[in-house]
């Protein structure tokens, strides 16, 4: 439910929107400068190039608004299989869709107001286009959505995506942790909260270990804020009162862990791990490095044998300092960590369409020397906020160092498209409607604001 705005907060919301327009309005010379000089270049090799596939695909993906979308279009099209990309109609705008990787883009319903419009859509799609594999690159909105649309699409093309009831568990904080459990895994204790009494009442001091409150359901305001507990009795109380905590919207109450955090990405058929990449977590998920971790990767083998998995999963856990890994979040659908295989895209596609026969003895992980990735303008919007020499020379050195994924010498079309036509136009709707927003996810291609997705 979004909150109504008094009239200073709507100026409020309409400065900030005026400025990032005007912000992204003077970079855009120089966007479109090295768009159009690559863009140039490409047009000229390619005419030397060919590429040849013996059985090509017809690959559908969800999730056009969003960089890993992007990186598995043109993982597949390098791989010489045909993409087409489908997103809900309010991201009619995708700046992807630009790509050359890219056959069509198709919108339909939001899977929360109109399922069957969504599941009918994705259906005369596959229909329509003929297509082999369904591959979702979901939202956290859409994830079950996309494991409902499973059995109407089955028949005509193979579903990559878990059956719903799976989707459902992992999907779900408590459920997942519970598993976790009992298969004999490592995880953090985790109580079902549902009243907010619960946490006021809970004996603290006999337990003995500091807890943070987590929303099962997708929340992407109140994720941001985690208060640790116990605290002073007056503002843990006001702090509880103001969740939206209910039968019908329960919440977690998890151990909090200090460690090392970590987000992983796993392709995964018949139990057997496909393809991995691990890296170590930063504030809001926009910078990626693989980290080989064996623990970790340990955990998740383990894990998706256990359940004898086919599908995407991504898990974020915390190493404690004697080695001890912990996950606190399971998503079972595409991470954006897999933006690290940026320079290996054929050996993705082969994962994804490989059979677990087929499986090597470990799964493909991103190559020791693959550049880290970042996305420019949280780069540049992080350089505009330095306050110290050193950390003006870090974030330089991130960006020389690293690679921006929605910008390719081949593909360069996406990053004008993303970064000054998605964003912008997103933007401006807000302000049509008198909406702020917290800020940009330029690598989900969305605004962060209340009541999103």
């Amino acid at each position: 439910m979004e909150s109504v705005q008094t009239p200073r907060k709507q100026a409020f919301a309409l400065l900030k929107s005026l400025g990032t327009l005007t912000l992204l309005l003077l970079a855009f010379p120089f966007s479109l400068s090295v768009v159009v000089f690559t863009l140039l270049w490409s047009l000229l090799t390619s005419l030397f190039q060919r590429r040849v596939q013996a059985n090509p695909k017809r690959i559908l993906l969800t999730g056009a608004k969003m960089t890993k979308c992007l990186t598995l279009a043109r993982s597949f099209h390098a791989a010489g299989h045909r993409v087409f990309m489908v997103e809900t109609k309010k991201y009619w705008l995708s700046g992807n869709q630009f790509s050359n990787c890219v056959e069509a883009l198709y919108t339909v319903p939001a899977p929360q107001h109109d399922t069957e419009g969504y599941i009918q859509g994705l259906l005369n799609i596959v229909k329509k286009e003929k297509i082999d594999m369904f591959i979702p690159v979901s939202s956290p909105v859409a994830s079950y959505y996309d494991s409902l649309a499973k059995p109407a699409l089955s028949p005509y093309c193979e579903v990559f995506a878990f059956d719903a009831e799976t989707t459902k568990l992992l999907d779900n904080k408590f459920t997942f942790n519970q598993k976790a459990h009992f298969v004999g895994l490592s995880a953090p204790k985790t109580f079902l909260i549902t009243d907010p009494d619960q946490v006021l009442q809970f004996d603290f001091a006999a337990d003995g270990s500091q807890y943070i409150l987590k929303s099962i359901a997708y929340d992407s305001i109140n994720r941001l804020a985690l208060l640790k507990l116990p605290c002073a009795a007056e503002e843990m109380a006001e702090y509880v009162y103001s969740l939206p905590i209910s039968e019908e919207n329960p919440w977690i109450m998890q151990e909090f862990l200090k460690g090392q955090e970590y987000c992983t990405h796993a392709v995964v058929r018949d139990g057997q791990l496909l393809l991995y990449a691990c890296a170590k977590s930063c504030d809001f998920l926009v910078n990626y490095e693989h980290d080989y971790n064996p623990a970790i990767l340990d955990w998740v083998s383990r894990f998706v044998k256990e359940l004898n998995l086919t599908g995407q999963i991504c898990l974020d856990f915390i190493q404690a300092a004697d080695g001890t890994v912990y996950p606190i979040e399971c998503n079972p659908r595409t991470s954006t960590c897999i933006t690290m295989f940026h320079d290996q895209p054929k050996v993705v596609a082969d994962a994804y369409l490989s059979s677990s026969a087929q499986a090597p003895k470990e799964p493909v992980q991103p190559l020791p020397d693959s550049k880290p990735t970042y996305w420019t303008f949280h780069e540049l919007w992080r350089l505009l906020n330095i306050k110290t020499w050193r950390d003006f020379q870090y974030r330089l050195s991130i960006i020389f160092n690293g690679i921006d994924p929605v910008f390719h010498p081949r593909d360069p079309l996406p990053f004008l498209g993303v970064n000054h036509w998605q964003i912008p136009l997103l933007i401006l709707n807000n302000v049509r409607q008198f909406k702020g927003w917290e800020r940009i996810d330029f690598n989900i291609g969305k605004l962060v604001q209340l009541g999103g997705d």
